[in-house]
């Protein structure tokens, strides 16, 4: 059993529990769409060789709290030197929520 699963187990009967679990999972997931996204449009992995002198370089990241309905979490926003990358099609540069409708 991998950890969600255990974690995911002891929550079961305790709501806020698992609220807490999807809201970490959620988090974890959405920070890491942003990074892929950045090394597919870059081309190259973070602190690659084959990056350096190109003018696109990483140049740190921001933080924006985003309400969901498991809780605000905190979003990870990388940035460029030189073009303005704005990632992932569900953040926008000035969304504070984010929604699913099934």
């Amino acid at each position: 059993m991998n950890d969600f699963t255990k974690d995911f187990a002891q929550a079961l009967f305790n709501p806020d529990k698992i609220n807490d679990l999807l809201r970490k999972e959620l988090q974890q997931a959405v920070n890491n769409l942003p990074e892929a996204e950045l090394t597919a449009f870059l081309g190259y992995d973070p602190y690659a060789r084959n990056g350096w002198n190109t003018g696109n370089s990483r140049n740190g990241a921001y933080f924006r709290k985003v309400d969901t309905q498991f809780g605000p979490i905190e979003v990870q926003v990388p940035r460029i030197a030189t073009v303005n990358f704005i990632s992932t099609r569900c953040l926008t540069t000035s969304s504070t929520r984010m929604s699913w409708k099934a």
